[in-house]
């Protein structure tokens, strides 16, 4: 029986499931839906695919646990290069990584304990908030701050931006732990306004260095963490002077730090963690 070798990671809790993908030609959708089922597989938010790239040091091709192609991933992005880096794929004592993604080129440095990677600081990008470069569809809005997003019985203040991947961000006053994510981050990743659908992140903040906040990711649903989302909320959160340049982003699986002092790129820093090893048949 045939089989492929693979790595669990996870990155404060987003668990992905990493193969190295040289030379292999797979149902690579199909792979994902039967490997990250929670119950009936391996289990994950998705499936990370370690390529060759001729643009950077390696390529990340990902699928959510749905099957759908991810455009990006924060937490996933630095379990594939600590991955890469014990995997042979990249230098041992290689620095700054470049890694070529389906939103372009981000460069990783990861953070060493004892010779391994435990955890990476990552250069997002800039974000971007335009009605095209979220995307979204509102007419007579080329940016979205504070929008009523009516979607079932609720009416969610939120602003709109792009991390590589569209967000929708909304601070609330009750404790997100109250909120029913579950039935209402659906209605929101499928409203019609977001052609290419969106994450939903809801927000408390709990000082200027600090917030709270829990994810609906667009393909995989409530997840324990999303590196992306973590730095929309800081974005978000920073653009109305409600936290400073520097903040520690609080979600159910543990904590990213966020940097980003209004302009230019975003930095986040967040945990690195293997799980276990295995193979899975074909």
């Amino acid at each position: 029986m045939q089989a492929i070798d693979f790595t669990k990671m996870h990155g404060a809790g987003n668990d992905y499931i990493y193969i190295d993908g040289r030379g292999l030609s797979l149902n690579w959708p199909e792979l994902a839906v039967s490997m990250s089922r929670r119950h009936f597989g391996i289990g994950s938010d998705g499936l990370i695919v370690a390529r060759t790239s001729d643009r950077a040091d390696i390529g990340m091709e990902m699928f959510n646990a749905d099957g759908s192609v991810g455009m990006m991933c924060g937490n996933g992005i630095r379990c594939l290069v600590a991955f890469a880096i014990d995997s042979g794929m990249v230098a041992a004592d290689a620095t700054a990584i470049r890694v070529e993604t389906a939103s372009g080129v981000l460069t990783v440095t990861p953070i060493r304990s004892n010779g391994r990677v435990v955890a990476a600081t990552v250069d997002m990008g800039a974000p971007r908030f335009g009605a095209a470069e979220v995307p979204f569809r509102v007419p007579g809005q080329s940016a979205l701050v504070d929008y009523p997003l009516k979607v079932a019985d609720e009416v969610l203040a939120i602003s709109a931006v792009s991390m590589g991947n569209p967000h929708a961000v909304a601070l609330l006053d009750e404790p997100v732990a109250d909120f029913d994510l579950a039935r209402i981050g659906p209605l929101v990743e499928r409203d019609g306004r977001f052609p290419e659908g969106v994450n939903l992140e809801i927000v408390n903040v709990l000082a200027r260095d600090r917030l709270r906040v829990r994810v609906w990711e667009r393909g995989s649903g409530q997840t324990m963490a999303c590196g992306t989302g973590a730095c929309a909320a800081a974005v978000v959160t920073k653009r109305k002077n409600l936290t400073d340049d520097a903040v520690t982003v609080s979600l159910p699986g543990g904590d990213l730090r966020v940097t980003w002092p209004g302009t230019g790129p975003v930095q986040m820093e967040g945990p690195v963690e293997r799980v276990f090893e295995g193979s899975w048949p074909l």
